[in-house]
């Protein structure tokens, strides 16, 4: 048997876990395949490469020399499998553009002003909760963008290596349903809302350290979150079961209402990632003006927010940096 990739895979699962079952669990293998697959490993490396029982598997000498050269072997690859995928999937340069996004209000009309523009152009789209997942695929080069969320002063992980740049800033919202007895103010103080529960959905959102510390401020440690998806959410709230917090430029359905946090203690700040040696790189502040006027067209339908934001000069789009 050749040693493979695949191989040094199973060795390093195995050595992280520390034991065959656990690492078996890790990889979606069934238990005895994986003892039956690293046998193979050992017999065509000539000795044992773990010492094994009741404790657990650890390595031996030969299991350590093994660990030290797949350790070095995995991430090079892994980087690049990467740069083949980045320069591969953007091999189409500018006709092509895959967007990622995060519970993105301005996705579906980046799309339609690049696809005005461009008529021709290839576009597809791919849905994600969280940051990070979209930071990966940007990184791989199986997406080209990423739109994404992040609360506060925040800013993405810099483990990937992507550029960012602010779209817009907007305050968080808090939705009720209409007969809530909140629901006929201008504005609710965060505070009024300590006896409620709360629903969210999941992935990167306010409902973190964010919102215990606004909630701390107001005085009070929130109720049980519910998390669910968006429409469950939804539901949830019209039902009168819960409040959700939201970013500004939601449209309610019928039956709930929006209304600004006194203060705004919450911001969202939307984000535009792409990598810098990536072909999409050079069509990034072509995109970045794109999203910007998306924003513009999703604050132009929201006449409640666009009033806000007349009277909180500080949230809304960001400007270009200067050159």
């Amino acid at each position: 048997m050749n040693l493979e990739l695949r191989h040094l895979k199973v060795v390093c699962a195995i050595a992280e876990t520390g034991s065959v079952t656990k690492a078996a669990s890790a990889l979606g293998l069934a238990q005895p395949a994986l003892t039956a697959q690293l046998q193979r490993i050992e017999r065509t490396l000539g000795g044992p490469l773990f010492e094994r029982d009741r404790r657990g598997a650890r390595p031996t000498a030969l299991g350590e020399l093994v660990l030290e050269r797949a350790r070095v072997l995995l991430p090079a690859m892994k980087g690049l499998q990467d740069e083949a995928a980045r320069l591969a999937g953007a091999g189409t340069g500018l006709n092509q553009y895959r967007f990622g996004g995060v519970n993105s209000p301005i996705l579906g009309r980046l799309v339609h002003r690049l696809t005005t523009d461009q008529p021709h152009a290839q576009i597809s789209t791919y849905a994600s909760w969280y940051v990070d997942e979209l930071a990966q695929l940007v990184l791989g080069g199986r997406l080209d963008y990423a739109l994404a969320g992040v609360c506060g002063d925040a800013t993405p992980s810099a483990e990937y290596g992507l550029t960012w740049q602010a779209v817009a800033v907007d305050a968080v919202f808090v939705v009720l349903p209409e007969a809530h007895p909140l629901a006929t103010r201008d504005e609710v103080d965060l505070a009024d809302l300590a006896g409620e529960q709360w629903v969210a959905a999941p992935g990167d959102g306010c409902f973190g350290d964010c919102f215990a510390s606004a909630c701390a401020r107001a005085g009070f440690t929130p109720r049980k979150v519910y998390e669910t998806d968006i429409r469950g959410s939804t539901d949830l709230v019209e039902a009168g079961a819960a409040v959700a917090l939201c970013q500004a430029t939601f449209r309610p359905v019928s039956g709930l209402v929006t209304r600004p946090l006194a203060g705004a203690p919450l911001r969202w700040r939307l984000l535009l990632g792409w990598h810098a040696e990536s072909l999409a790189a050079g069509m990034a502040e072509r995109i970045l003006a794109y999203a910007r006027a998306a924003y513009h067209d999703a604050i132009a339908r929201n006449p409640n927010y666009r009033a806000w934001l007349l009277r909180n000069p500080t949230f809304g789009a960001q400007r270009p940096a200067a050159a």
